[in-house]
Parts: C-alpha cells; structure tokens; sequence
C-alpha cells in the first residue's frame, strides 16, 4: 500500500475517533481521552488535510465545534433526570471554538502574526481558560430573556429555566445596560460542590461524575431545576459579541458588564507583548492550583475589536485569539494490585491500587481502571509502573504503562469470570464494555447499592448513608428496601456508633417517607435503565404499579422516554415474583403506588387520550408533557392507531404528518390544544427571528 493511500485511510480513521470523542465529551458527559490526546489527534488530522486539501469536507471536525445538542443520543452514563428534548434555537452570531496549542513557541507565531497584520497600536487581553460548558446569555431590557447552551455553533439548546436557577446569573440588571445584548461565559462548579455531589452519588450507588466539567454541562440540562439549584453551580463570563455593544476594547466591554451586575472574570489582565503574556502564563500554571474551580488553560485575545474585525475568523475559531491550555499534571507510581468492585446495577469495574503517590496537592492511592477493554488497551500488569493524572485535576485516571520499566515475568491481569462478592458468573452483553453480575437478588453489593439508591435524596429521601447500610446487610438485619421499615430502635441501636437519638432519627424519616409520590416510589425501586425522567413518565402514563405490571412491551414502548431497551428490562423486573414480593412489602407498610387526584392532577381533560407531539412550541417540549400528563393525557413517542391526536407545533416533523394523514389521525396546533385545558398555563415569549451578520466567539 502506498503511503497516500495509508494517509487518506488515516484520514478517515482520525475523523471518525475525533467524532465519537467528541460525543462522549459535548453529548455524554464521559471522556474516555484526556485533553492532550484529543488535541493532538486533531493537530494530526489538520496537517494531513492541508496535504490533501482535495480530501477536505465541510463536515470534517477539524471544520466544525463539537456539539453538545442531544439529538446525537445519551451515552450508557447519562446521568437520570438529564432532558432530551430541549427547544433547540439559533445563535444570533455563531459560537465558535478557539484553536488550541500547548506550546509557548506557537503562542509567539500568534504573536507574530497579529504584528504583521496589525502593525502597532495594539495590546491582549488575556484570561484564564475556565473548565466548564459554555453558556449564552441574552439580555432585554435588563431582564434575562434566554439562556443557550453552545450546541454545535450555530443553535444551541434553549436552558433559560434551569439557568435562572444559577448562583451569580442576575435575572435583573442594573445601571447603564443595553435595550439588548448577548454575553457569553461559562457554567462551572466547584471544587467543593463537586466532591459533596460525588459523595451523594456514591451513597447512592451512582456512579460518580469524572470531573467537575461534566459535572457543570450534566447539571445544566437537569429536568428539575429546583436540582439544578442544588447543585452549586456558578457562572463566569468573558465576552460579549462586538454586535451587542459598542465599545473600544473588549476589557472595557467586560468592565462595564461587571457594572451591571454580571459575573465577570476578575483575573484578566492587558498585556503589551509577547513577555508579559509569558509571565502571565507562568504565574497562573502555578496558582491556578489554589482557585475554588477547575482552569486548563490561558486565553489570549487581541484587546481592540477594530482589530478583532480585520483579522476576522476562519470556519470554526477566530484569527484573533487562541488557547494556550496546561498540560495534566502526571505522575509515575507502582501498580500494586487490582480490585473488582460491584455496582447497583451488577456492574463490574475494576480499581487500581497504587503505591501513595503525590499528585496536584493530594496523595492519590486508587484509580479507575473503567473496564476490561480498557485494561487490555493500556497492556497494564500489576507490578508495572504507571502515568497518572487528574481528570479536570479531581478523579484520578491511569493514561499509559512506563514499559521501561516493567520487571521481567509480569502477566496480564485476568479479568474475573464470576461475581468477586457473591460468585455468581459474569455476563457481558453484546456492544457492552462492562461484565455484569446477574444475580441483582442475592449479591450482598448490589443489594447495598439498591437500598443506597433507594434512600436517595431523589428517590425516598431517607437519611443515613453507605456505613449505616452496610452494617445493616452485613449483620443480616436487611435483605431489600423493604427491610428498612421493620427495623426497631432496639435493632438500630445495636449499630457500631448509634445512640437513642440516632435512632429515632431514622424512625422519624422512614415514616415520612410514606408520604413520597408514585413517581419517586417507582424511581426508588431501582428497576435497571430506569431513570428519575423514565419512572416519571411511566408512573404518569400508567398511574399505578398494577396497571404497569399488567402491560407488556409493545405497550411501555409507547411511552414517552421508553424504548427498545427500557421496555424489556421493566417487564423483566416486574414479573419476577421476588420483586412483586417486594413491592407487596412495601405497599404493606404504606408507600403510596398509584396516582391520585390530590397528588398533582390538575384536571381531567386529557383522560384516556394518548397524545403524540412534533415540532416546537411556544414552550419546551417537556413543559408541554407536562401539561399533558397533568390534564390526565399519556405521552407518546410514537404514532399507532391508538393516538387520540398529534399536537403539532412550528416545523413538525414530514414523516409524522404524512403517517397521520395515512392512519387519519387528527392534528392539533398549540392554541387548539390549550383550548382543551381548563386553564392556560403562561407561556415564554417566543424566539425572535434572527439573522446572522458577523460571525462572534464562544
């Protein structure tokens, strides 16, 4: 094979590993590549294309920002409660990407290039690169009129509810603002808020977010935003598109929104050259360390937006600012030994035990080794010297084997063939990178992790956490959930450190968990695939768990949020006559398994319609659901010859509307439908129409 012919097969190659790490990145929240790696695979992929430049597409990632809308699909880590279906709506200039180099000596060709076009009379402003997802802000008249994810550049998905929610994001202006502009920043979380949602994750048998990045963009896209609030997130901006303002500079544009209110970046700094950009860089590598969130790197911006505009952009960054990012601080320590530890759902994931090593300011003892796949990739061995980093500086990750240094006679780690706490043999599915333990009734782990996710703030709120519980399955004083309700304040106080008030304190909150909804009572069970959104919309369509233990597949699938996978797993579950034991128990001791009137209906009007919606509306598709779910009506992903209507908004889809002339189906606009209810509920002010005259950054 020639060496074109291998360089254009690596051309296709490079571009379909950038594309789906980009998915896990932007879409699923899970990277499986570090930073650095991502970035030189698209340094690699640029210099072949401009080789070939007969070979480049539009559609190529080296042309195109990663997109985080979710019509690309959830990853296997979706967090439950994440929204899929938010209004999706134009940028009014495009979100871009910056280019991204890890070189001091590119930073000074950038330079370089800016003097040459420029000539004199300019100056930078640099920035800390913050590590969180981008958000657009727009603001009319001095009050937050919407809130926009990055998208993919040119629309983004519509986030105004839950950003409202957002510690720093005034909803309300003050001072000299604007009729109307757009600033543009990004959502973060920090530190410390990080570590206690990770540590309720894992109480719960959640697996825990991989960095505080992920965290913020999975945060942001909560279906609740009362969550969301929980979550501690907080917003830092840096720009505002030179169409909103008119300002000389882009510093003063940032001072002057500081003014009104809005969370600006205080850590930027103008700098006269390539020197002073340096000592900058050098400065923030180090004390980066001690600030509450997570950096990667420096932005240097040229200052004057006449400059900006003569640069101009290419098809995916601006000429007139780049992205310096650090490096992952790394280590190299010995792997001692290897744990397999099982999770709620049976998963299997093995754990590096390391020789105590000292990493960014903390001493790092474990690390994830994710899967079997992922341990036969890095060739590891127990006994080998290994590179580790810090995810987001948080979560610490094995990168690569030091295979100088492996001893001699070093084998492969077996992965195990059974369950390592109850023996059980594994199972792997098909297209699945982790082995599950099947036997979800008696494994001590996955029972733990069931009861955990049971008592879960989102599910029956129950205090107490992963050391109560296991004393309580250790000392086979609980078996399921269902156990927790027959505990006595004898049995309770028998615990390592329980004293009579301890005691009554759980007492106290399992009986008002009794008074939790069906919605949360079915989350709670714990069914596989079946997520905090899922159980709502089945606990809504359904309304009761003996209806849902009625129905089979093709009928579950119907519902909203349903598919090919969640349907049999729900069947699965609930024919089995141990879980129907459970649920028995648990109905006997007074948690509520239907819906009732009082439990949030707000009329009747929709019962024993089954709606389908296409399009948008005036409102999220999911406030829609909502509406309908709370008229009485049952959601559904797919048209049948059961649908009552299709409630079509702006732009529904071709297909659907030609299946509804074909099965007569009638069709409803959003104003007939509201027509149907007994009240209307307010509606937000719809998009303007947009037009995209100047291309703007982030």
């Amino acid at each position: 094979m020639s060496d074109k012919s291998k360089d254009i097969l690596r051309i296709e190659e490079l571009r379909s590993v950038l594309r789906e790490n980009s998915r896990r990145y932007y879409v699923d929240n899970n990277p499986v590549i570090s930073d650095f790696e991502y970035d030189s695979l698209m340094r690699e992929l640029e210099e072949l294309e401009a080789r070939y430049p007969h070979l480049a597409t539009p559609d190529s990632p080296t042309r195109k920002v990663g997109s985080d809308l979710e019509t690309q699909g959830m990853g296997e880590n979706a967090e439950a409660g994440v929204r899929t279906d938010f209004v999706q709506r134009a940028h009014r200039y495009p979100m871009l990407s910056l280019s991204n180099t890890y070189s001091i000596s590119e930073i000074e060709e950038f330079a370089a290039r800016a003097d040459k076009a420029l000539g004199k009379g300019f100056s930078y402003c640099v920035e800390l690169k913050f590590d969180g997802t981008a958000i657009c802000l727009t603001y009319r008249n001095g009050e937050l009129y919407r809130a926009l994810t990055r998208g993919d550049g040119v629309q983004g998905d519509d986030v105004t509810r839950n950003a409202k929610m957002i510690a720093g994001i005034p909803r309300r202006l003050h001072g000299d603002y604007p009729a109307e502009f757009e600033i543009r920043g990004e959502i973060l979380m920090p530190y410390k808020d990080f570590e206690r949602l990770n540590a309720e994750r894992e109480e719960a048998g959640e697996i825990p977010f991989a960095n505080p990045r992920n965290a913020a963009s999975g945060s942001l896209k909560l279906l609740d935003p009362s969550e969301v609030a929980h979550r501690g997130l907080c917003c830092t901006l840096y720009h505002i598109p030179a169409q909103s303002v008119t300002f000389p500079t882009h510093d003063e544009a940032l001072s002057k929104a500081s003014s009104w209110g809005l969370p600006v970046s205080d850590k930027r700094k103008i700098c006269s050259d390539i020197s002073e950009i340096k000592e900058y860089i050098d400065y923030w590598d180090k004390e980066r360390r001690f600030l509450p969130y997570a950096t990667d790197g420096i932005v240097i911006k040229i200052n004057e937006l006449e400059a900006q505009r003569t640069l101009g952009y290419t098809s995916k960054s601006p000429r007139w600012a780049v992205a310096f990012k650090f490096k992952a601080e790394e280590v190299c320590t010995r792997l001692n030994s290897i744990d397999y530890q099982v999770g709620r759902t049976g998963a299997v994931t093995p754990v590096a035990n390391l020789e105590p090593v000292l990493l960014s300011g903390t001493v790092v003892k474990r690390a994830t080794l994710n899967n079997g796949d992922q341990m036969a990739l890095l060739d590891i061995r127990v006994g080998d010297y290994v590179f580790v980093e810090k995810g987001g500086e948080i979560i610490p990750k094995i990168t690569g084997v030091d295979f100088s240094k492996r001893a001699a006679g070093l084998v492969p780690p077996v992965f195990p063939e059974v369950c390592p706490d109850c023996g059980t043999p594994l199972q792997k599915q098909e297209g699945e990178a982790r082995c599950f333990c099947p036997n979800n009734l008696t494994c001590p782990q996955q029972i733990k992790g069931r009861i955990l996710n049971f008592m879960s703030r989102k599910a029956m709120n129950i205090i107490g956490g992963k050391s109560m519980v296991d004393q309580l399955v250790n000392r086979g004083l609980v078996k399921g959930p269902a156990d927790l309700y027959s505990l006595s304040k004898y049995e309770l106080m028998s615990l390592d450190g329980w004293q009579e008030r301890s005691a009554e304190r759980l007492l106290a909150s399992l009986a008002e968990s009794r008074q939790v909804g069906f919605e949360r009572v079915l989350f709670a069970l714990g069914i596989p695939f079946v997520g905090e959104t899922t159980a709502k919309a089945l606990a809504r369509h359904f309304r009761s768990i003996d209806k849902l233990m009625e129905v089979g597949r093709e009928e579950l699938e119907e519902v909203s949020d349903v598919g090919a996978v969640i349907a049999p797993s729900v069947v699965e579950f609930l024919s089995s006559e141990q879980h129907r034991d459970e649920i028995s128990r648990l109905r006997a001791f007074g948690l509520r398994f239907e819906i009732s009137q009082e439990s949030g209906l707000l009329s009747s009007a929709l019962e024993g319609k089954t709606i389908v919606i296409s399009g948008n509306f005036s409102v999220s598709r999911d406030q829609i659901k909502e509406m309908i779910a709370l008229h009485g009506g049952k959601n559904s992903g797919s048209l049948s010859a059961r649908t009552s209507f299709l409630l079509a908004g702006d732009k529904p889809g071709p297909e659907k509307m030609r299946k509804c002339a074909q099965l007569q189906i009638p069709v409803l606009d959003e104003a007939a439908f509201r027509a149907m209810l007994p009240a209307v509920e307010e509606a937000m002010e719809p998009a303007p129409a947009q037009t995209v005259t100047e291309l703007s950054l982030f």
